[in-house]
């Protein structure tokens, strides 16, 4: 597969909401014409969707000023597939099928620790006692 091709609509988000501090943040650098800063998004094949490991802050800010492609590179890192499983598919019960859908998920700093990291925190700490 070719990920310069591919549009940001295509991506399957693995987080469901977005930090509008972070976002303020990225988008008093993000250039719309020029990509020498930009942070390619990394992305794993994940039961047939093409799935996005970080960056989603990075993808909403380029949605915001227009673009409808960024760089995009194949995450190499391993990754705990039973984690991001559960992340996606937490995402897709909610609605998030693509960064389009977080734009509208943004919350304030307080709520994004609240409703994702304490979200995140609580389903990994599920997914250990499970293992074991």
């Amino acid at each position: 597969m070719n990920l310069s091709d591919t549009k940001l609509k295509e991506l399957q988000p693995s987080q469901f909401y977005i930090s509008a501090k972070k976002l303020e943040d990225i988008e008093r650098w993000i250039n719309p014409s020029d990509f020498s800063n930009f942070e390619p998004i990394p992305v794993k094949q994940l039961d047939g969707k093409l799935v996005m490991t970080d960056g989603h802050t990075r993808a909403v800010a380029a949605i915001k000023a227009g673009l409808d492609h960024v760089p995009l590179v194949w995450d190499k890192d391993e990754l705990d597939w039973d984690m991001y499983r559960a992340c996606v598919n937490a995402c897709q019960e909610q609605s998030v099928l693509s960064p389009e859908d977080l734009l509208m998920r943004i919350v304030s700093e307080e709520d994004y620790k609240e409703k994702w990291d304490k979200w995140c925190d609580a389903m990994q700490a599920e997914i250990i006692r499970n293992r074991k």
